[in-house]
């Protein structure tokens, strides 16, 4: 995974950077604030303005290890100087879905004999989804985390992130949480860990709130199973559902 700039920077949100290089439908910045998607977690949305145009992104495409910002059909293909603007109120919900699941992944894992998670997926409805890997699992016990899931949200814990080596990721218990995949290492050898304060910690690529008091209250929306083993449990924020 290339090291993105909105990991570091999270609150940038607005960019000077340039275009270096283009084809039709399509730019290649300098720098760019915006979060591609990956891991389930929706990409970023917003706009590009530049000298006598702008145009909304219509997504992201990567080629040859390089990001490619893909612009609506017929729109004029910027050189130069741009602004790169992401949407504020998405990321921002991208950022509370995002660390709200691993609110409910850190208390699944401690309550459920270290279960692992099978899939993810954020909705730009305010909902999202996560996977178990759980056969036995009682469903009334995983509705009863609401509770504790909303105290980890009021105790306003701190997130923070570091970097660890790949072997180091791989060999610490419980870092690694999904039973397929990991978050892909940076250029230089490394995997980026979130940490909820006093919580959790886990090898994650995606964006998160500075602290959990920044998300709405969480609703558990519903327990499904979905084949012999796989639990999903399906939250949305209070606010949205």
């Amino acid at each position: 995974m290339a090291r993105y700039f909105c990991l570091d920077n999270p609150e940038t949100l607005s960019l000077e950077t340039e275009v270096v290089d283009a084809m039709p439908g399509r730019v290649q910045l300098a720098e760019t604030p915006f979060y591609p998607g990956g891991g389930g977690q929706l990409p970023d949305r917003g706009v590009l303005r530049w000298a006598g145009g702008e145009a909304d992104l219509s997504g992201f495409e990567t080629r040859g290890g390089q990001l490619w910002h893909l612009l609506p059909e017929g729109t004029e293909v910027p050189a130069g100087p741009v602004e790169a603007a992401v949407d504020p109120d998405f990321r921002q919900l991208m950022r509370e879905l995002h660390t709200d699941l691993h609110i409910v992944n850190a208390l699944v894992y401690q309550g459920f004999d270290g279960a692992l998670v099978t899939g993810v997926q954020m909705n730009d409805d305010g909902t999202a989804r996560i996977d178990f890997d759980l056969s036995e699992a009682d469903n009334d016990r995983l509705r009863a985390l609401e509770p504790e899931i909303n105290d980890a949200i009021r105790q306003d814990l701190i997130v923070r992130q570091t970097y660890v080596g790949e072997d180091e990721a791989f060999e610490e218990p419980g870092l690694i949480r999904s039973r397929s995949v990991a978050p892909p290492p940076t250029p230089d050898g490394r995997i980026r860990v979130v940490e909820i304060v006093g919580l959790d910690r886990q090898a994650c690529g995606g964006t998160h709130l500075a602290s959990t008091g920044a998300s709405r209250p969480v609703r558990i929306l519903k327990i499904d199973n979905k084949g012999r083993r796989n639990r999903r449990i399906r939250i949305g924020l209070a606010a949205s559902v």
